[in-house]
């Protein structure tokens, strides 16, 4: 797995990396994870049931996204996957730099590939255009792609000149013991409006800002507790201040994983104001607690919860106070019933379903034939007049590193790193498990 997100980041992305390596380091399989250094957090740890992160120390130029260097990751990569006896590589998320290179040399050297895209892009503003022509690049030489939703899909498929059928969609999904209910955590006295999110444009904080005072007017026993972080804090802040509204807007400032459950337990409704939204894993999460869902209906938003979880609003001022005010008067009539919620989630979403649909993506990439140099530069050239020219240079750059990397590095003199001994762990815990029992 290789993304520029994971922990100790916080987001959709890391949670998903996570919960889809442990299912499927329960299913037998061996799972690393390749990301950049966060801070000190250089090297090789180890999580959970053995998981193993490489940290590899790179430049971060914006929200933990790396500097694109096209090569300079190529001869650590190249070490890894040797070392660790890499079979099959899988990118997460367009926005990383780390996973597109990723790919890329992988396939140079002859490895399966695929990649899970977690995002929705337009087409008109020029970040997107950039995005979606590095992701063509990406795309036009692997075996799989995997979306989180079917708006996704569409998009994806869109943005990437892709074969629909070389695209599958497997959702995101919650561990629903980590979000039981807590129904003695609300304050009853006001009825608690949650948001969390990462704090930035494209989750709508403008939006929320905008929406918050007007809320507070109209409803004088409603408060609001924002858990996250990110460059739209100042705007929240001054909204605070402008409006007086300290002792009714909380900011809790960034959370660990652990701290999102009981966040949303003291919450009654669950705020989400995304401008655009693949999948968004924060509702699932808020479901399972209890809490009452107001969404923007954007992206893929629609196809996660049944209706009676969720109150949609346009992306507008207007219709989202509307939403809001609706949930409200449902929560002090007393239609919402927390553990329902709870039950039907834990019905509606596993990572072990998650996982074993993944395993079939990664079955049938592993029958497909490796193309060869030519067929690959066939597949570049044809991604534009001129970019197609580019990319094939690109491509014929990174064989001949490759090749000089086989000589100057040969693969019979690179240490195999010992397999974490996962069975062993298992019986070990499950020994210390009755031991505590007995």
């Amino acid at each position: 797995m290789v993304s520029d997100f994971f922990y100790p980041n916080m987001g959709g992305v890391e949670s998903h990396l996570y919960q889809l390596s442990q299912r499927l380091i329960q299913r037998g399989h061996k799972i690393i994870i390749i990301t950049h250094s966060y801070g000190n957090r250089t090297g090789i740890r180890y999580l959970t049931n053995g998981l193993k992160v490489y940290y590899v120390p790179h430049m971060v130029i914006y929200s933990e996204a790396t500097l694109p260097t096209i090569y300079g990751f190529f001869p650590i990569f190249r070490n890894i996957v040797k070392r660790e006896k890499i079979d099959i590589v899988h990118g997460h998320q367009a926005f990383s730099s780390l996973c597109h290179e990723a790919i890329l040399h992988s396939r140079t050297m002859g490895m399966k590939a695929c990649f899970t895209d977690h995002s929705l892009f337009g087409f008109a503003d020029a970040s997107s255009i950039l995005t979606n022509k590095l992701l063509k690049f990406t795309l036009s030489d692997i075996d799989h792609v995997i979306c989180v939703s079917h708006t996704s899909k569409e998009n994806t498929v869109l943005r990437a000149a892709l074969n629909p059928q070389m695209v599958s969609v497997i959702p995101n999904a919650v561990v629903a013991s980590q979000f039981k209910p807590d129904p003695g955590a609300q304050d009853p006295n006001f009825i608690t409006i949650v948001v969390a999110s990462r704090l930035v444009y494209r989750k709508g904080m403008d939006l929320l800002v905008a929406a918050i005072p007007r809320i507070c007017q109209m409803h004088s026993k409603v408060k609001f507790i924002i858990g996250g972080d990110g460059p739209k804090r100042i705007d929240l802040e001054q909204m605070r201040e402008k409006y007086l509204l300290h002792d009714r807007v909380e900011l809790v400032g960034t959370l660990m994983q652990h701290e999102v459950r009981n966040l949303l337990t003291k919450g009654h409704i669950f705020l989400n104001t995304s401008l655009t939204e693949a999948f968004c894993i924060g509702i699932v999460e808020a479901a399972c607690c209890g809490l009452l869902v107001v969404s923007t209906k954007v992206g893929g938003v629609p196809e996660v919860l049944p209706k009676h979880m969720i109150i949609f609003a346009k992306p507008e001022e207007d219709d989202l106070v509307n939403a809001v005010g609706r949930a409200i008067e449902m929560i002090r009539l007393k239609e919402v019933i927390p553990i329902k919620f709870h039950d039907e989630i834990k019905e509606m979403y596993s990572w072990v379903n998650v996982a074993e649909r993944t395993e079939k993506v990664y079955d049938a990439i592993w029958k497909m034939r490796i193309p060869p140099l030519m067929e690959r530069l066939r597949r570049y050239y044809g991604c534009g007049l001129w970019a197609g020219k580019i990319f094939c240079i690109l491509i014929a750059i990174d064989y001949l590193i490759w090749r000089f990397l086989e000589w100057l590095f040969p693969e019979q003199d690179i240490e195999i790193a010992p397999a974490f001994p996962y069975q062993k762990y298992n019986k070990m815990c499950q020994m210390a498990d009755k031991d505590d029992d007995d």
